[in-house]
């Protein structure tokens, strides 16, 4: 049975690239345009890892984060950032939320399949 990824990004274009590196894969793939639709979509169902970008309207991948981690179904889901951001200070803020790898646009497609693999155990 494939393994679902959520991908959370306010770029179609980012959720397509992903989506096709990810089915590409064999990954199943769960779209929300940010946190907040992210959320509504976290209801219950198995997500194996959460990859969100930082920068969305609404409600930022940090928050994003937050609030997934409070949920009891999601507490122990990795969750991974990427995003245009950067700085330390951000990195650390994820951290702190809870993201457990941070990767920078642009990426080539290997690099996130490697970062994946890492946070999904077969």
């Amino acid at each position: 049975m494939a393994k679902t990824i959520m991908i959370v990004d306010d770029s179609a274009s980012i959720r397509q690239v992903v989506g096709l590196t990810l089915k590409g894969a064999g990954f199943d793939v769960i779209d929300a345009v940010d946190g907040v639709d992210a959320l509504k979509k976290l209801d219950g169902v198995k997500i194996h890892l959460l990859i969100t970008d930082v920068n969305m309207p609404n409600m930022d991948g940090i928050t994003l984060v937050q609030e997934a981690k409070k949920l009891p179904a999601y507490k122990f889901t990795p969750m991974m950032m990427l995003t245009t951001e950067a700085s330390d200070e951000k990195k650390q803020a994820g951290r702190a939320a809870g993201a457990k790898a941070w990767l920078v646009k642009p990426f080539q497609p290997p690099m996130l399949l490697a970062a994946v693999s890492k946070l999904i155990l077969p």
